[in-house]
């Protein structure tokens, strides 16, 4: 009846027990990563800008544009808003100098709800330019489908910004991708 605690025989002390595994187990870190991914997949549409806007459709081209610009909204109600902040309009030019740095050459987006009046989207766009501000543009929102160069022709598409505006830019109007931000050309 002899009963051994080290395990083995020999008398080799520790043979038997656990040894410590030198591999690594990848599978909890693949497991964090694509939930991890799947997190941003879907945070990511939301990171846009938050005020909402119905944009009227445009057939322009969208521009290419190297910078982040500014943007500047106009809900349905009227009220003004830089980014997602809202402000009055004496307030835009100063706040827009100090976000830009004294930068007349920052790019600047206006982004006005199709059922706000005109001379609203003009006044703001002619403070903006008044404030020094050379590049500033209206944005639109690109149709679904259709032919991508069929308002362009003209000079000035269909909510774009036309060649009578205080504000507007050398080219044809900006468009814009269906979530209102500025796409690639």
């Amino acid at each position: 009846m002899a009963f051994s605690f080290n395990g083995g025989s020999g008398g080799g002390r520790g043979r038997g027990r656990y040894r410590p595994l030198a591999e690594i187990n990848v599978t909890p870190l693949v497991d964090v990563m694509l939930v991890l991914l799947i997190i941003f997949m879907v945070t990511a549409p939301l990171m846009t800008s938050g005020v909402p806007v119905d944009l009227p459709k445009t057939s322009a081209q969208p521009l290419n544009s190297d910078s982040e610009p500014l943007t500047v909204s106009i809900d349905a109600e009227g009220k003004l808003f830089l980014q997602e902040n809202a402000l009055d309009l004496a307030d835009l030019v100063p706040k827009l100098q100090a976000i830009s740095q004294q930068n007349p050459e920052r790019r600047i987006f206006v982004r006005g709800d199709k059922g706000i009046a005109y001379g609203r989207i003009m006044e703001v766009m002619g403070t903006i330019t008044q404030g020094g501000f050379t590049k500033v543009a209206l944005l639109a929102q690109q149709p679904a489908a259709g032919p991508a160069g069929a308002g362009a022709a003209s000079g000035a598409a269909p909510g774009g910004v036309s060649g009578a505006a205080p504000s507007a830019p050398s080219g044809p109007a900006p468009g814009a991708a269906p979530s209102g931000r500025p796409g690639r050309s």
